[in-house]
């Protein structure tokens, strides 16, 4: 359970503890840049890059980024990987499609002038379709990203990989920021992606599935998110996004039921 929410002290000096910024790229050329404006405050820049061949790297030396190259190990262990080349131990993790707020970077440099805490949510903002969400499944979306690397480590997980800590959680304010999708096909063509990913490990450890959890599970997941938690709220680009989830359960599920009758 987390902390209460860090505030802001306006009159506090921002010197504190060193930060690494870690990123993991490839082909991000069209997103990179806000992400690193919006991390300048960090004392380094680390990029882990697994084989860009567009403009990604050229952009991020132009920052004075750090870059290192590894090729993919999946999402969970690419982040485990970047945060130990890290020069400093207090870690920033960001996808490049992400950028942090100015409120949020404030929470960050007052909380890392003397943390009392291993490991710092944020609330992850989504965008999608043009609109910031602010129900639903699209926030507060909380996510795991400050943290001391010797108290906290990335899951192994393909896809959707988490922070795992037994260490302390404080929550900070202000937001970090997604930018969700580049386009409804760019982003089903990564849901499917995603799926594949999520319906293979599912196998892998032993988890099977049936069509009634294929039919049910996209149906809880609309009643709890559109209407529990108030997506109707975000208007078209709310539907179009929880409709796009729902349907993501049922393919997970009909993917894992699909890996089942194969191996038959």
């Amino acid at each position: 359970m987390a902390e209460p929410l860090i505030r802001q002290d306006e009159q506090a000096p921002l010197a504190g503890l060193p930060l690494s910024a870690v990123i993991i790229t490839r082909d991000a050329a069209s997103q990179i840049e806000p992400c690193l404006q919006s991390v300048s405050f960090a004392d380094e820049i680390l990029i882990v890059d697994s084989g860009s061949t567009d403009a990604t790297l050229a952009i991020a030396q132009r920052f004075g980024a750090r870059v290192i190259h590894q090729e993919w190990l999946g999402y969970g262990r690419q982040k485990e990987f970047a945060a130990r080349q890290a020069k400093y131990d207090w870690v920033l993790s960001l996808d490049a499609d992400e950028r942090v707020s100015e409120e949020l970077r404030h929470s960050i440099q007052v909380a890392l002038k003397s943390p009392r805490f291993e490991v710092c949510r944020m609330a992850r903002c989504n965008r999608f379709m043009g609109r910031w969400l602010r129900h639903g499944e699209g926030y507060p979306d909380w996510s795991l990203r400050l943290y001391h690397r010797e108290h906290a480590h990335w899951s192994v997980d393909p896809v959707h990989e988490k922070l795992e800590t037994d260490g302390k959680i404080i929550t900070l304010m202000g937001d970090l920021l997604h930018e969700s999708e580049q386009g409804i096909d760019d982003y089903l063509a990564k849901q499917n992606r995603y799926t594949t990913l999520q319906a293979e490990e599912l196998y892998r450890a032993g988890r099977r599935a049936n069509p009634f959890k294929m039919v049910l599970s996209p149906v809880f997941r609309f009643i709890k998110y559109y209407f529990l938690r108030l997506g109707f709220l975000d208007g078209i680009p709310g539907l179009v996004h929880i409709s796009i989830g729902c349907f993501n359960s049922y393919c997970k599920y009909a993917k894992l039921i699909e890996l089942s009758l194969r191996q038959r």
